[in-house]
């Protein structure tokens, strides 16, 4: 995997409101979802939007980020941007949809990390290379993690089924 910048640190109880805010609800097209992440933060998505942010990048967050409501487009507008998620803990109903998506995420619990560090997983660690620190991560299930790499629950089932014809 290659390094990935820290572009947002967030805290504990990051709810779906808070990276996709409920106003734009009318808005569900994966398209058009990346143009309201983390719209209460103007400075944030304004560089979203404008490409000053890497796809790629790295958003750590404490613990429960994604709480609140089912909203699959806080999942969705974070996926436009190819962000990788960088969580201590990761709220059940947004770990489903970013898997369902095919989203980057790292269960990492004692993750250390500011805006502007460099991480990069190795052997199952996350590396912060611009402090030198190593923190173990809690890897997914297999299957869970080969959606996410196929790049989410649609194209994984249509590998496996052009993969096994009837």
């Amino acid at each position: 995997m290659s390094t990935k910048k820290v572009v947002l640190k967030v805290g504990d109880d990051v709810s779906t409101d808070i990276i996709y805010p409920g106003r734009f609800m009318a808005t569900v097209l994966p398209s058009e979802t990346p143009a309201f992440a983390f719209a209460d933060n103007p400075d944030f998505n304004k560089r979203l939007k404008s490409g000053e942010i890497p796809k790629g990048s790295a958003l750590v967050a404490g613990k429960n980020f994604g709480c609140g409501s089912s909203r699959e487009q806080a999942v969705s507008c974070l996926k436009g941007y190819e962000m990788m998620i960088v969580a201590r803990d990761i709220s059940r109903i947004f770990l489903q949809s970013a898997i369902n998506l095919g989203l980057n995420i790292i269960v990492c619990p004692e993750i250390e990390a500011a805006e502007g560090d460099e991480l990069e997983i190795e052997g199952g660690r996350m590396m912060n290379r611009t402090s030198g620190k190593s923190f173990a991560t809690n890897p997914l299930p297999k299957a869970r993690q080969a959606i996410i790499d196929a790049g989410g629950l649609i194209p994984y089932t249509r590998k496996l089924m052009l993969s096994n014809p009837a």
